[in-house]
């Protein structure tokens, strides 16, 4: 297990990850950083576990925010491929009343 020292408001926290998962973790911590400061500079220093927790907390709503979208986009995409699938029997269908037609003239 792979240890990172991280900084977080300014003081540096060491915790563990998977190997390989540095690089990752890294960038969390900076995201989480960013909302920390920013949360600070909002509403002035709360104490760190107030500040972790109101930085958490915007984390969180932003998280669920993006889920919803998501959610949203999906419901978006399977309707928008079941209007295409319905757009492409209607085509075949065409298709075989047209081929159907052609046939007949041509028996004619």
């Amino acid at each position: 297990m792979a240890q990172v020292t991280i900084q977080v408001n300014g003081r540096p926290y060491t915790v563990g990850c998977e190997d390989g998962q540095e690089p990752h973790l890294t960038e969390l911590a900076r995201l989480f950083d960013r909302q920390v400061r920013q949360v600070s500079q909002d509403v002035g220093q709360l104490g760190e576990t107030r500040l972790f927790l109101m930085g958490a907390l915007l984390l969180a709503d932003e998280l669920s925010d993006m889920k919803l979208r998501l959610a949203h986009a999906n419901a978006e995409i399977a309707r928008l491929n079941q209007e295409g699938t319905k757009a492409e029997i209607a085509a075949i269908r065409a298709l075989d009343a047209a081929s159907e037609r052609i046939e007949k003239l041509a028996g004619e």
